[in-house]
């Protein structure tokens, strides 16, 4: 909804998602580094336009985007046409792509330290597409049902055997690619495609075949990517004129072009990224569904805002988190003390992670549809955990060197042996948390902690080395929390319809075991003796006015009741209850009858009572019965046994 509480909701959303970043880093800057850096001016300036840039941006999702794509996602699963949907399905994940903000920090970052070679924009294009193309298989898949783990296997195994003839340059950057997809516009929308169609499709559970777009959305622009890149580095020539990469230090990090020109200029470049969202929801709502956009003057607002937003967004990240991870990794292996990197990679990943609202709301779902198997906060503890040693491991490896693809090729090693371990329901929610976690905060400050440490540290190149970070951050998570399903699995927990099936089952254990022990035990009329039986027996309860109790009685005794208790009782009706204080002391006006007689004879007993004396009708009075246990003391007629 468009409305000023709504932004400020955000705003305040917004800056409580940067929060745990600012605290990491003014503890490494003023208790470890001890340093105030010259540039923290303008750095606060960034970080306050980030947040504010943020606010807007999703305020535009909220308005504009999100709405408007998931009531055609559901308008398609309803619609049951498979072409349409698989057409959908690859706009969506093309379109979303295209404008995800941290995708185009890491493409012109990419393009800047690649001597030309990498073309910012073909990359996008790529890599959109490429999450078009798994958006398509995970449908695809939802809908003929197929095992998840067979497909991110296979995956799995292309990303390793292109890795095989990739050159080292690319590695790192497409297997970081991977994670950048799935951030802040995917995200939402992709998972409630995947939910809606596995809810909607008979036969498709949400837990097993819901989750798992994420995933395939994260795996395949790593195998695109790296073919994209063994084209360029072997047709595409070095430009000439593009200066080596120099040292960063906390004076060239800051430095931000504010002109007139160039600012235009980029809000226009985020105007043309935002169109193609549009385009595609306005050609599947009018075109294909034949249905008018509600609120249509809200969602153009939104589509505003979401190009304001980003266009601040992105300003922001270049002034704010680039300059802090630039300057910060700086200082860090200045420092001379590795172990304080690797504590402040660690820190990073572990707090910006448990802040993540992707995460958060994925974490909910999770819950929600795994009836409260999953707890939602130790899911999260999981995952944030897995992303700070990712991040930390990562940090290792640009320190002490090493290729990146051992690291990524062994953790898959681990990822694929869990999946044959792991309970299934935790299978699919592993593989997206592992694209949830690389948020549009997140990753521009890995990102540029990564290329930092490899320009300062000697024997680095930052093309090699300095991509990688966010790969260990998606990779990671799948193995802490596959490692949750297992512990669970392992501690026996039970979601609630598990746990009342599993009450049910042990009170029927129980009172069959009471019946084989005999402890329903009755007397024979006129006989003397007692006998124990496993006969079922129910207590029905009859609540007349006392005139009517002893045309109750005769009903009761017609349909085949015995023995009869009867107390007094009070009763009030609705009108009653609304001033109940004046008629607590009331003398009693009904009679309540307990029967206890066998199970079988309930039915007969209770319909004879409410017919006779009209209580279906026009009468007055109640009743109902309940089974018994451990019946000691009644006696019956041997015609009864």
């Amino acid at each position: 909804m468009l409305s000023i509480a709504s932004f400020f909701k955000l705003l305040k959303e917004s800056f409580r998602d940067l929060m745990p970043i600012i605290l990491v880093i003014m503890f490494f800057q003023l208790v470890i580094i001890q340093t105030v850096p010259d540039n923290w001016l303008s750095t606060t300036i960034g970080l306050a336009i980030v947040g504010v840039g943020l606010a807007i941006f999703l305020l535009g999702l909220e308005v504009g985007i999100f709405p408007v794509g998931e009531g055609l996602a559901s308008d398609f699963a309803h619609k049951g046409s498979t072409g349409w949907i698989v057409l959908f399905a690859f706009m969506i994940g093309f379109g979303t792509t295209v404008a995800e903000p941290a995708l185009l920090v890491i493409a012109d970052k990419a393009a800047g330290i690649s001597s030309g070679r990498i073309d910012a924009f073909v990359l996008r294009m790529v890599v959109a597409f490429s999450v078009g193309f798994a958006i398509v298989l995970g449908v695809w898949r939802i809908i003929k049902g197929h095992p998840i783990h067979y497909y991110i296997i296979t995956g799995y195994v292309l990303v390793v055997a292109a890795t095989a003839f990739s050159p080292k340059e690319i590695v790192g950057l497409a297997f970081d690619l991977g994670g950048v997809t799935t951030s802040t516009v995917t995200v939402p929308l992709v998972a409630a495609l995947g939910i809606g169609l596995a809810s909607t499709i008979k036969g498709r559970n949400p837990v097993l075949d819901g989750f798992g777009l994420i995933a395939f959305a994260s795996l395949t622009p790593m195998i695109f990517v790296q073919f994209y890149g063994i084209y360029v580095y072997q047709f595409v020539e070095a430009a000439a004129n593009i200066s080596p990469i120099i040292e960063h230090t906390a004076e060239t990090a800051a430095a931000f072009d504010f002109n007139l020109l160039s600012m235009l200029k980029g809000l226009l470049s985020v105007t043309t990224d935002v169109l193609p969202i549009l385009a595609v929801i306005l050609f599947f709502q009018y075109v294909i569904i034949k249905k008018p956009i509600s609120n249509l003057k809200e969602v153009l607002i939104g589509f505003g805002l979401v190009i304001i937003g980003l266009d601040a967004f992105i300003i922001g990240l270049e002034m704010g988190l680039f300059s802090l991870g630039e300057s910060m990794a700086l200082q860090l292996t200045q420092n001379d003390n590795n172990t304080i990197i690797y504590s402040f990679a660690f820190a990073i990943g572990f707090s910006t992670t448990m802040a993540e609202p992707s995460l958060t709301a994925i974490a909910k779902k999770a819950k929600e549809i795994s009836d409260g198997k999953i707890n939602d906060f130790v899911l999260r503890l999981f995952v944030a955990l897995g992303v700070a040693i990712g991040i930390a491991l990562g940090a290792f490896r640009i320190v002490n060197g090493g290729e990146i693809v051992y690291y990524i090729v062994v953790g898959y090693m681990i990822v694929i042996a869990l999946t044959f371990i792991a309970p299934k329901y935790i299978i699919p929610i592993a593989y997206d948390s592992g694209g949830v976690t690389t948020s549009t905060v997140t990753v521009p400050l890995v990102a540029a902690l990564g290329l930092g440490l490899a320009t300062n540290i000697p024997g680095r190149d930052p093309l090699i080395d300095g991509f990688g970070l966010i790969a260990f951050a998606s990779l990671f998570p799948m193995i802490t929390v596959m490692a949750y399903g297992v512990i669970t699995e392992r501690m026996g927990i039970k979601g609630e319809h598990e746990l009342e099936e599993l009450h049910m089952n042990e009170l029927r254990q129980a009172i069959e075991q009471a019946n084989d022990m005999g402890l329903s035990t009755v007397q024979i009329q006129g006989t003397g003796k007692r006998h124990s039986y496993k006969m079922p027996f129910s207590a029905v309860h009859v609540i007349v006015p006392r005139k009517d109790q002893d045309n109750a009685l005769i009903a009761a005794r017609d349909a085949g009741a015995g023995g009869v208790t009867i107390t007094d009782a009070h009763g009030m009706g609705l009108e009653e209850m609304d001033n109940f204080y004046n008629r607590l002391h009331s003398d009693p006006t009904d009679v309540d009858l307990m029967f206890i007689v066998p199970t079988k004879k309930v039915d007969k007993i209770i319909y004879n009572v409410m017919h006779k004396l009209d209580i279906v009708d026009l009468g007055e009075g109640i009743s109902y019965s309940y089974p018994i246990s451990h019946l000691k003391g009644l006696t019956l007629k041997s015609s009864d046994l």
